[in-house]
């Protein structure tokens, strides 16, 4: 179908570290009654550290849904931004050779929104076609990637671009353990991507297939798994025990895994926890040691939404597997919906390697 350039990565401004985040739950509900079971819950979310936008104590404080909304809105077209033009340097094009951009973020409300930011920042062409996509949160990298596999033409590459400032929905007013979970899984970031039918210049990812999925359990619907949800202070993020359990439900719904000789040697799988990541070995839709980056990512950047598919394929880049090799990249999101992309590693016909990115 189509290959993926070297990914742009866009990091946020301020390192938190997991120790940083349970201090200030500490300072900040003082006598909590799950404050032992938080510890441990921090202890073992497989978060040492991620990136805000924001400083902490600027991130925790409460205020009114417009001007939190607002900087939201505004970092999120600051970090895609970024991360696009360094994906289009590393892809060796300019924005005029684009011929279709897709976007994606859940945080940020904001019309018009991103795609027109990036259409104008970049000073694409007028005529660029433009698909937005503002509700697929975590699985919003898998599926844009997928899409633009379908839609890259000969002499037409695809611009994918996205950002997310998940520290918006970081709340004091909310204080169960499921919020307290969310406060030390997410981080902000943005990546991008040239996706086109071309030959890569260096080693990459071709995808060969793609695959979505909108799960339903016995009620006749999955919507109420976990979902974002607006109010006078801002963002917040809802979620039930079912959306973790789905993930076992879903992935052996991916056609390409009953093959008999499935092994795939990478796999770009959005850690949207480290459960999620267990769930997904257990699958057999691949193993540990395909996994790694995933695992990886989700230790030193945390949860950041969509965009955390393509920083696991920058880190494959600095660490590739054989030439040829199969792989698979999965992410799910709210609905609760799924989307997979069958993968090979492809080498550059000069059969060179870019250096990879300084930290």
């Amino acid at each position: 179908m189509a290959f993926v350039n070297r990914p742009g990565i866009a990091d946020a401004d301020y390192k938190v570290t997991t120790h940083e985040i349970v201090e200030a739950i500490r300072k900040a509900y003082p006598g909590h009654p799950r404050m032992a079971a938080i510890q441990r819950i921090a202890n073992n979310i497989g978060v040492e550290s991620r990136r805000f936008t924001r400083p902490l104590e600027e991130v925790t404080r409460t205020e009114s849904f417009g001007p939190r909304n607002a900087r939201a809105y505004a970092d999120v077209c600051r970090l895609a931004e970024a991360a696009a033009r360094r994906a289009l340097t590393a892809a060796g094009l300019t924005p005029a050779d684009i011929s279709t951009i897709i976007t994606f973020h859940a945080t940020g409300l904001a019309i018009p929104g991103l795609d027109v930011h990036l259409v104008n920042a970049l000073e694409m062409p007028q005529t660029v076609r433009r698909v937005p996509m503002t509700q697929l949160a975590c699985a919003g990298g898998a599926q844009a990637l997928g899409l633009a596999a379908q839609l890259a033409r000969p002499g037409q590459p695809v611009l994918v671009a996205g950002a997310e400032a998940l520290s918006t929905v970081y709340q004091h007013s909310d204080a169960e353990l499921a919020d307290m979970i969310y406060k030390l899984l997410f981080g902000d970031g943005g990546a991008a991507a040239v996706v086109s039918a071309e030959p890569l210049k260096e080693p990459g990812l071709y995808i060969e297939d793609t695959w979505t999925y909108l799960h339903r359990d016995q009620a006749g619907g999955s919507t109420h798994y976990y979902k974002l949800r607006a109010d006078c202070t801002g963002y917040h993020f809802d979620s039930t025990p079912a959306a973790v359990n789905a993930v076992a439900q879903v992935a052996p719904e991916i056609p390409w895994i009953h093959h008999e000789d499935w092994a795939p040697e990478h796999a770009l799988i959005h850690p949207g926890s480290s459960k999620i990541l267990d769930l997904v070995v257990q699958a057999d839709v691949c193993s540990e040691k395909a996994i790694r980056h995933s695992r990886t990512v989700l230790e030193v950047d945390g949860n950041t939404g969509g965009p955390t598919v393509l920083r696991i394929l920058e880190r494959v880049h600095d660490d590739p597997p054989s030439a040829g090799s199969l792989g698979i990249l999965f992410g799910v999101g709210p609905g609760f919906c799924a989307s997979a992309s069958l993968t090979r590693w492809t080498p550059s016909p000069s059969g060179g390697q870019r250096p990879r990115r300084e930290a």
